[in-house]
């Protein structure tokens, strides 16, 4: 795997660079400056990912080796694909032998070797659709899904860790024995029943919050390591 970047790259472009005054918010000026000077942003497009949040996966994957060894991974929130690019390039994927299935409600580039379905996972049809794309279960499910923020910290919570818990239970209905599921959630509070479920099911079960994701941010992930297997 690819490490996360130590430091940022050069890319030609200086850091602190400010936004003209323009029609721009305050609050989306700032926003914009932090996007712009932000070295895991510069580092992305410099190694050709698609989003910064390539750096989440590889910061978790280079300490906990959830990727070593994968044959075929589900990515659920994929767009605009950079944890596609890591999944398909780890399973040796290829357009004509299929090892990464993706979904989002969003449009998404395709991305080779990875077959995307453009709907929402909480319609009824879409983890079926996910299973039938491998040619077996997933070693590996991972989940960047997140609800649209309203502003009100405890709704967003509640809205994220609904599709976390949703995505958990996928991973437990598909996973191969001895898998791993990885997916963002937002501190808040309201994580016990998922947490109960996932040490039930699996061997190891911690948080995880990578460098790559800012520091004042809320987002986080819950990392389930060495899936038990399904009852029989």
């Amino acid at each position: 795997m690819t490490k996360p970047p130590a430091k940022p790259a050069r890319t030609g472009r200086k850091i602190g660079q400010k936004v003209k005054k323009t029609k721009l918010k305050a609050s989306s000026r700032r926003w914009l400056e932090r996007h712009i000077n932000d070295p895991y942003v510069q580092r992305a497009k410099t190694e050709g990912f698609r989003a910064r949040a390539a750096y989440k996966l590889l910061e978790i994957d280079e300490k906990h080796q959830i990727l070593k060894g994968a044959r075929r991974i589900i990515d659920l929130g994929a767009a605009p694909g950079s944890w596609s690019q890591i999944a398909a390039k780890v399973t040796g994927s290829t357009d004509t032998d299929i090892r990464v299935a993706a979904i989002d409600f969003l449009e998404m580039d395709g991305v080779p070797g990875v077959k995307f379905f453009q709907m929402d996972f909480l319609d009824e049809t879409a983890p079926a659709l996910l299973r039938e794309a491998l040619d077996g279960p997933p070693d590996v499910v991972i989940s960047d899904m997140a609800a649209p923020t309203t502003g009100h910290r405890r709704t967003d919570h509640l809205r994220t860790m609904y599709l976390c818990e949703v995505a958990a239970h996928f991973a437990v209905e598909t996973l191969a024995e001895g898998g791993h599921f990885l997916a963002k959630t937002f501190q808040g509070g309201a994580e016990h029943d998922l947490l109960t479920m996932l040490k039930q099911n699996f061997r190891q079960v911690i948080h995880v919050k990578p460098a790559a994701s800012r520091s004042e941010s809320v987002e986080m992930f819950v990392l389930a390591k060495s899936f038990k297997g399904r009852k029989t």
